[in-house]
């Protein structure tokens, strides 16, 4: 069973950066890719940033692009979430997720399969 952990969420000021880390464990060699997803109190869970582990591509939801970068380590079982200039809409529970297949990975309903127990981010105005 996969198994993801993440950390780096706090109470940061708007305009600040924080970075999440989440850290991957099990058969990982099963992973197709990983990401992040956040939901903010009262709304639907959304997508962020996620990077195909074979090649290292990857996509941003409208709202970060410019803003957010995902990256992994060399091993691609850890990644990062760099946030800058954060918001206060950025305000979220921000979960560090992973998928098995294409299918899901592109899927904007299918859920992922592996999901983190999820971090806090707050930015105050």
């Amino acid at each position: 069973q996969v198994k993801l952990v993440e950390f780096g969420g706090r109470l940061v000021r708007a305009g600040g950066s924080l970075r999440l880390s989440c850290a991957a464990s099990g058969p990982t060699f099963r992973l197709y890719g990983m990401g992040w997803f956040r939901q903010a109190p009262g709304k639907q869970r959304e997508f962020v940033a996620r990077f195909r582990r074979s090649d290292g591509n990857t996509g941003y939801a409208n709202s970060v692009k410019e803003r957010f970068t995902i990256a992994p380590d060399h091993t691609r079982d850890t990644m990062y979430l760099q946030m800058n200039n954060l918001k206060p809409e950025d305000t979220a529970v921000y979960y560090c997720a992973a998928s098995n297949s294409e299918t899901t990975y592109y899927s904007p309903s299918k859920p992922w399969e592996h999901w983190g127990q999820g971090t806090q981010v707050t930015v105050s105005s």
